[in-house]
């Protein structure tokens, strides 16, 4: 049955462990080690919480009991049979969502931020403001307890917001079903996303891989969690890749005091797992690959 969120209600869980799962860019295999922690426990509840571009589901298939409506904002709409064409609306928009073809007035609702301006001051009243009712919120069972991802729209906003939505859904999954723990597969980057994503959880995990550029994205991610004052730990990614950069970050995270809980190495048989619908430590239990991980997963 769908219902409409209009925003996240803020709840007080504190018999619930959350530990989010973070990376400073994307490809470093942090989706891959999420879904091992969550086949790594008997029940938890798994929130994807990457809404613009979740792929969890994929692999874990849930079964969809919930199917929600998350209403991102609003989008300017012309009524062709009112508009006159004058172009007023055109001259005003400071985010040239408004253009003219052949003499008509047409709205790209992409670039559309829906201020609303452009329908205060269309002398016809030919434009109104519709509601951004595309993004979904899906909740249900998955083998090993429940599952709740997100997917924005294209072109739609608040993800940082939609995320806040998912993490709420979690909780009230968790509390529902008895499950103490909630593991969050975050977005990458270091925008709004993520800081809805790690804000308030108790464990951080952040994945990172032995590059120039992993180093760089690692550093911006870990400034955002200091600010949080959150626990956070390391792991690092296909580590055998580039051990002269491994050290780099292990030296690093030992000048600030973090902790690597773990270095996975390079392993084609994570692909390979993900192909089969299945993480790492399903398909390869013996692996060293799983066995770091469940090491690392002990630690935190």
């Amino acid at each position: 049955m769908e219902s409409k969120i209009q925003g996240a209600v803020q709840s007080n869980y504190s018999t619930v462990m959350e530990i989010a799962v973070i990376s400073g860019k994307g490809g470093t295999g942090k989706s891959s080690v999420s879904a091992a922690f969550a086949t790594l426990n008997n029940k938890v509840v798994l929130a994807d919480c990457d809404v613009d571009a979740a792929n969890l589901y994929l692999i874990f298939s849930p079964v969809i009991q919930e199917e929600e409506i998350f209403v991102s904002g609003q989008k300017a709409v012309i009524d062709k049979a009112i508009c006159s064409n004058c172009g007023i609306c055109m001259d005003y928009c400071r985010f040239d969502a408004i253009t003219e073809i052949n003499g008509e007035i047409l709205i790209n609702e992409t670039s559309c931020d829906g201020c609303q301006l452009c329908a205060r001051i269309c002398p016809v009243e030919a434009i109104h403001m519709m509601k951004e009712d595309k993004s979904r919120l899906y909740s249900g069972d998955f083998r090993n307890g429940k599952m709740v991802y997100g997917r924005l729209f294209p072109g739609e906003e608040n993800s940082g917001r939609l995320v806040d939505v998912v993490r709420d859904k979690a909780k009230e999954m968790a509390m529902a079903s008895a499950i103490d723990t909630i593991i969050i597969d975050g977005p990458p980057g270091i925008g709004c996303p993520v800081i809805s994503s790690v804000t308030g959880v108790d464990r951080v995990v952040v994945v990172t891989e032995p590059t120039l550029s992993g180093l760089y994205d690692f550093k911006r991610t870990l400034e955002v969690t200091s600010n949080f004052n959150i626990k956070t730990q390391v792991l690092v990614n296909k580590y055998d890749l580039n051990e002269t950069m491994t050290d780099n970050i292990e030296a690093f995270c030992e000048d600030k005091g973090i902790n690597v809980i773990g270095k996975i190495p390079f392993d084609p048989r994570v692909v390979e797992a993900m192909v089969h619908c299945q993480s790492i430590v399903e398909y390869a239990p013996e692996s060293e690959v799983s066995q770091v991980i469940s090491r690392a997963y002990k630690l935190i």
